[in-house]
């Protein structure tokens, strides 16, 4: 089966042999064609035809920085850093975005995590003095020791734990009544995907994995993560509850979770939305 998990699909050619020449930025920023992507702190907001919202750069722009997003079918795009500084973004733009094109969405993830970032990292990491944008709004410099700074993003395994004809799926204290998910958690220093993996998996539910086999990948933009979908199967199904991670894992065959995937009425649970990566693996396993 073909998975298309939430914020990918994006077709904006990012062009990053104009992100060093500063002549062709220019350029770019005075073209009749050129757009800045409408943000509300965070969020999109969107334009007549209810899509992501652009409007024309103009020349109070001039006072902002503008970074480059990329080219759609030739045509400039970009994102404006606000004087004001740091502007909060709501989850609840999850409803808005499941409604929209695949580019669309994918376009606003790489957006928001570009523009997130350089509200979080104004000062040098090396000598705290303030940076300042370079590379066409892919990168900050520190003036003051040179050093320079590029957005990153944090890898993060998400994994079915598979023990026979049955996943595990848990569920923390903040997630809405009746819904559970893929475990998960990020990526330590000196770790490699598949130790994560069975790390993760044995600190939350107790389970030890046999073999893990990577299925899909995933930005999310809340802030900057890379998710990594993973399923491995496990020696036993005895839950050890980590209950300062979860507050319920529980065990589903497939044809539980075929029943959830449909949104029967009487399904045991309720999974995450499809834009998230957790509803992606789900359908893989599911089909076998």
């Amino acid at each position: 089966m073909t998975l298309n998990p939430g914020f990918t699909g994006g077709t904006l050619d990012r062009a990053d042999h104009l992100r060093t020449d500063d002549a062709a930025l220019s350029a770019m920023r005075a073209d009749a064609s050129a757009r800045v992507l409408l943000l509300e702190g965070l969020d999109p907001l969107t334009g007549e035809d209810g899509g992501i919202g652009w409007r024309p750069v103009v020349a109070a722009d001039t006072a902002k920085d503008l970074l480059f997003l990329g080219l759609d079918a030739g045509e400039p795009r970009f994102a404006a850093l606000e004087p004001s500084g740091p502007r909060s973004g709501s989850m609840a733009v999850l409803q808005l975005l499941h409604r929209l094109p695949a580019a669309q969405v994918a376009l606003y993830a790489a957006a928001r995590s570009l523009v997130d970032w350089h509200y979080r990292h104004g000062f040098c990491a090396r000598c705290g003095a303030s940076t300042v944008v370079f590379r066409g709004g892919w990168g900050r410099r520190c003036d003051s020791c040179k050093a320079e700074h590029f957005p990153r993003v944090d890898p993060v395994v998400i994994m079915l734990a598979e023990h026979g004809d049955r996943v595990l799926l848990g569920r923390q204290p903040q997630f809405p009544p009746r819904m559970y998910s893929a475990l998960a958690g990020f990526i330590e220093p000196g770790e490699s995907l598949e130790e994560a993996v069975a790390r993760e998996l044995h600190e939350e539910a107790g389970v030890r994995a046999l073999s893990v086999r990577y299925v899909l990948s995933q930005p999310w933009p809340f802030p900057s993560s890379l998710m990594i979908g993973c399923i491995a199967p496990v020696e036993h199904d005895l839950i050890r509850l980590d209950t300062n991670e979860l507050q319920d894992a529980i065990w589903l065959s497939r044809e539980e979770v075929r029943a959830v995937l449909r949104g029967e009425p009487g399904a045991r649970i309720m999974t995450p939305p499809p834009l998230a990566i957790a509803h992606s693996l789900l359908q893989a396993w599911a089909a076998d």
